[in-house]
């Protein structure tokens, strides 16, 4: 803004993001596919080769030293009694996938990265959890 380029990204408006997150899976998912309803909005304006191309995310790390990194985070939460997101884990299941993350066969969550994004869940969970004070009734 300051150098007077202004970017508008329109499906990060807060209405259409209102709007879809109260959608029915079913519609989201229309005709079993991500973004489907998006799709078939856009089936007659867009090329068939466009509109219909399998999802392309972005870039993820998947080198190691992240994973091991996150994952001994990890560890330092579930070590901590205080932590909140300590308590919503199955640490055993937790730490099998730190022992193997190769284990996770499918993507957590529609996403590429597998159990390093897990890890990082957790993570983002706890410093949550941390910052707002959040505590369980």
């Amino acid at each position: 803004m300051y150098s007077g380029l202004e970017v508008r990204v329109p499906f990060c408006d807060h209405r259409i993001v209102e709007y879809a997150y109260n959608m029915p899976w079913a519609f989201k998912a229309l005709d079993g596919r991500e973004k489907g309803v998006v799709r078939k909005a856009f089936e007659a304006m867009l090329p068939e080769e466009i509109v219909w191309r399998k999802k392309s995310p972005y870039p993820k790390t998947f080198h190691p030293v992240y994973t091991r990194l996150c994952a001994d985070y990890v560890r330092r939460i579930f070590a901590d009694s205080e932590s909140i997101a300590s308590a919503l884990f199955d640490h055993a299941a937790v730490e099998a996938l730190m022992e193997r993350p190769e284990s996770l066969a499918e993507p957590w969550y529609g996403q590429l990265m597998r159990t390093p994004q897990i890890f990082a869940y957790i993570v983002q969970l706890d410093r949550w959890f941390k910052q707002y004070k959040v505590r369980l009734a």
